[in-house]
């Protein structure tokens, strides 16, 4: 395996490991250390993890990897020598910014190679501030990274999306070979609710509300504003209401504004980051999950890993209608869906749960059958294991 960043942590790498390492495989994970403090080579979790260290501005000029090949250069002695001296036998690559380096030493190597795509990047960077500054805008191009992109899923031997929204849009962008694509959610694994530390000061805390949960990046983008604002039509019908942010991003103090402008600091809780062992008691001190992203093929295409949280804990959960979300919110009847960016539809649908105690505990039913039966971790790597047993019998 091959990632462009520090590890750990990340937890799609590490789940995906351990389930191949379950299956019977050996994983190597060649990966960055910027701080130049870490170990060489440590085995984690039967992961052998092997670091490249590099200069902090390595990572600023990952933005540049389709733009000026520097990034790739500096790469190709360190993970030429990583693949060699472990005697890999097949390559699996984490995302766009390697990519480039890794076919193009596969042209010698011919190994079986892997694209696993954790996000539509080539789209999501058209909503990156830094791609949308003046400077970035003259350096940095999605359009170039999405040639890359599909260059590569034609070159590649397997690849891996997230959702089957992603693939099925891939495969009519491309003229390719749809039993090359496979489908592996960023799901949870069972011990995310079967094993976990319960703090009773933040169940408590929320006890006496009805508590509206929003875990991850709270950038504008993700539809946090709009789900605040929907505040001023929710105080009048649910006065103990109280909207939980877990999680930040470089526009919260718009959120903070918004928040002090209308004067409700008793209703919006701004967290900030939190420790991810503390994610299991704020979704169980919450009534309802949310997931307000605004549609875009990036999140259309997407899962957010907070919806598999949420269902965990049997919580109903409030989506916008991106496809993808919306997809498995109907399919197994485990919340509901609103209009994208409708300040309006969020607060409906707060408001239906919180009236119909019949609705709400129906879907709180399905949310966790879902997981428990279809949706959680070790039932969705099933994929990644068969595509593991193709190239073995290759």
């Amino acid at each position: 395996m091959i990632l462009d960043k520090s590890f750990p942590p990340d937890p799609r790498v590490e789940n995906e490991a351990d389930t191949l390492i379950r299956a019977g495989h050996e994983v190597y994970l060649y990966c960055f250390d910027y701080s130049g403090t870490q170990a060489q080579q440590e085995d984690i979790y039967g992961i052998q993890v092997w670091r490249a260290r590099m200069p902090k501005h390595i990572y600023s000029l990952s933005a540049l990897a389709y733009t000026i090949p520097y990034y790739h250069w500096f790469l190709e002695k360190s993970l030429k020598k990583f693949v060699e001296e472990n005697d890999i036998e097949a390559l699996h690559v984490h995302d766009m910014q390697v990519a480039r380096t890794v076919f193009k030493l596969n042209k010698a190597w011919r190994l079986p190679l892997v694209l696993d795509l954790h996000e539509n990047r080539p789209e999501i960077m058209k909503y990156y501030a830094h791609v949308n500054s003046l400077q970035g805008k003259l350096l940095v191009s999605p359009k170039r990274w999405k040639k890359f992109e599909y260059q590569y899923i034609k070159q590649a031997d397997k690849v891996i999306v997230v959702t089957e929204e992603a693939k099925q849009y891939y495969l009519k962008e491309l003229t390719t070979n749809p039993e090359k694509f496979y489908v592996v959610p960023n799901s949870i694994r069972k011990s995310f609710y079967n094993n976990y530390q319960r703090s009773e000061d933040i169940i408590e805390r929320y006890r006496a509300n009805f508590t509206v949960l929003y875990l991850g990046d709270t950038g504008l983008r993700r539809g946090v504003r709009e789900t605040i604002n929907a505040l001023a039509h929710l105080i009048p019908k649910i006065p103990n209401i109280r909207m939980v942010f877990v999680g930040n991003s470089k526009t919260d103090h718009v959120l903070k504004s918004l928040v002090v402008r209308n004067q409700w600091e008793n209703h919006v809780d701004l967290m900030g980051w939190q420790d991810f062992q503390l994610f299991q008691s704020y979704i169980l001190a919450c009534d309802v999950g949310i997931s307000p992203i605004h549609r875009n093929i990036h999140h259309d295409t997407t899962f957010a890993n907070k919806i598999f949280q949420y269902l965990a804990f049997g919580k109903p959960v409030i989506v916008s209608d991106c496809p993808a979300q919306q997809n498995l919110i109907e399919q197994y009847q485990c919340g509901l869906v609103f209009k994208n960016q409708s300040v309006e539809g969020i607060a409906e649908k707060i408001t239906q749960l919180y009236e119909d105690q019949t609705l709400y505990k129906q879907l709180s039913e399905n949310a966790k059958k879902a997981i428990e039966t279809h949706l959680n971790w070790e039932i969705l790597s099933k994929e990644l294991v068969q595509l593991y047993e193709q190239l073995d019998q290759k």
